[in-house]
């Protein structure tokens, strides 16, 4: 997931973004509504005062339709209250009380009297109109307004979208503006992978392309110290290797057999240190992979044995003659190699048994623990005895074979047995 934080990252903003807009909006869209269904339901108190005059002055129904055409209102006999509250929208709905001074009149003369009357006003929507239905003890009448119109959604729908579509606009430009760093990453991947010939030109003035542009240059650098260093190492062990070959030819002249064994040890020993330079420089430049193809694991292990030239009963192999593996054959096998020249130089018993535990391959020699954590043995010219006959590589030649082939070195001790492991 960490991979596309990036993306995530932003489609999380656009879907946040929309969201609160969407909220923001549709809270608007309420409010909007309300006010305007307000605003023009305070029509009614028009409407209330001239029904309530008419009904208190008596006066005929042709001066109440002449009085509410003035306000654009006329009285609807052709729809019920009951198909407006079956079929129509409730908009709004109010009581009040209504206070009026009648003329009465008895015995002791005229005189007046305040009559309340409860007072219900109901606004519906209905086949896009607007109607007012008021209702009086009295009576009740049913008004549509032909100048109001329901509230239209447009304008709000409108604007919603035009934000909306700007705010994906916006959000889908900054995805493609990624798009490169996508293919940025899947090329520094690639050079990971040892693949030098990949290429990070990229054409613009951004900061993705100028990025690009600088991995492109700092490849070339690196190609080229890389390249450097790999003609240096080489000359210098071939430089090397000649004194050591005519080294060894001038010591077989020699008279004496102690001067011949003690330079004869001393060039063997210093050929041995440029071949194992050799193949450190080897396993640290290993970025081709052409040469990993699959064998059987006790193959490898019965090369490690001839390689070591060590006597075979004193290595046990328990291992499944079906069991494979991804490798390079010939640094694997110097890597078993070393785990056996190992165990049979620090265990008494001079035995190691090579088995398999939990799908990793393990490496056990009776002995002391080691004094020191294992990561001080893998680095280069440390040993646990100085006065063997080692220049301390061997680990940390195991441990750089191993990390080649996506593999750690680790290690156990358990029963006074120690166990080296390829996990």
């Amino acid at each position: 997931m960490s991979k596309h934080a990036v993306l995530l990252t932003v489609l999380f903003a656009l879907i946040v973004s929309l969201l609160s807009v969407s909220v923001v909006f549709w809270e608007f869209f309420k409010l909007n509504k309300q006010q305007y269904i307000n605003h023009i339901f305070s029509k009614h108190a028009i409407i209330t005062q001239i029904y309530t005059q008419h009904l208190q002055e008596k006066s005929s129904d042709i001066m109440l339709d002449i009085n509410l055409a003035v306000y654009n209102l006329h009285i609807d006999n052709t729809s019920s209250i009951k198909d407006l509250s079956l079929h129509g929208k409730l908009l709004k709905r109010i009581g009040f009380q209504s206070v009026d001074n009648e003329l009465m009149f008895n015995a002791n003369g005229f005189y007046t009297q305040k009559v309340v009357n409860n007072i219900q006003v109901i606004m519906f929507e209905y086949k896009k109109k607007i109607y007012f239905y008021i209702q009086a003890p009295k009576g009740s009448i049913l008004i549509q307004d032909e100048q109001l119109k329901p509230y239209k959604y447009f304008n709000v729908l409108y604007t919603y979208s035009t934000v909306i579509l700007i705010i994906s606009i916006s959000f889908f430009l900054i995805l493609h503006k990624l798009r490169p760093l996508i293919r940025l990453r899947r090329k520094i991947a690639t050079l990971g992978d040892g693949n030098m010939n990949v290429s990070f030109k990229m054409h613009g003035n951004d900061e993705i392309a100028s990025i690009a542009n600088e991995l492109e240059s700092t490849k070339g650098k690196i190609s080229t110290i890389m390249e450097s260093r790999t003609l240096f190492l080489r000359n210098i062990m071939h430089e090397l290797k000649t004194p050591i070959a005519k080294g060894t030819i001038a010591t077989a002249m020699l008279k004496t057999d102690k001067q011949r064994d003690r330079f004869t040890s001393i060039f063997g020993r210093l050929e041995s240190l440029v071949n194992e330079f050799a193949l450190i420089e080897e396993v640290t430049s290993l970025d081709d992979k052409s040469e990993f193809k699959e064998y059987r694991l006790v193959d490898m292990i019965d090369g490690a044995i001839d390689m070591a030239m060590v006597d075979k009963m004193k290595v046990f192999v328990d291992i499944d003659a079906s069991v494979k593996m991804n490798a390079n054959y010939r640094l694997y096998t110097t890597a078993i190699k070393n785990m056996i020249d190992n165990g049979m130089k620090y265990s008494p018993d001079e035995m190691i048994y090579i088995k398999m535990i939990n799908g990793e391959l393990c490496f056990d020699t009776r002995g002391e623990c080691l004094s020191q954590p294992l990561k001080y043995y893998i680095e280069p010219f440390t040993k646990e005895n100085p006065s063997k006959n080692s220049f301390g590589l061997g680990l940390y030649l195991v441990d750089s074979i191993l990390k080649a082939h996506g593999q750690v070195l680790a290690h156990e001790y358990h029963n006074g047995v120690n166990r080296f492991i390829f996990a």
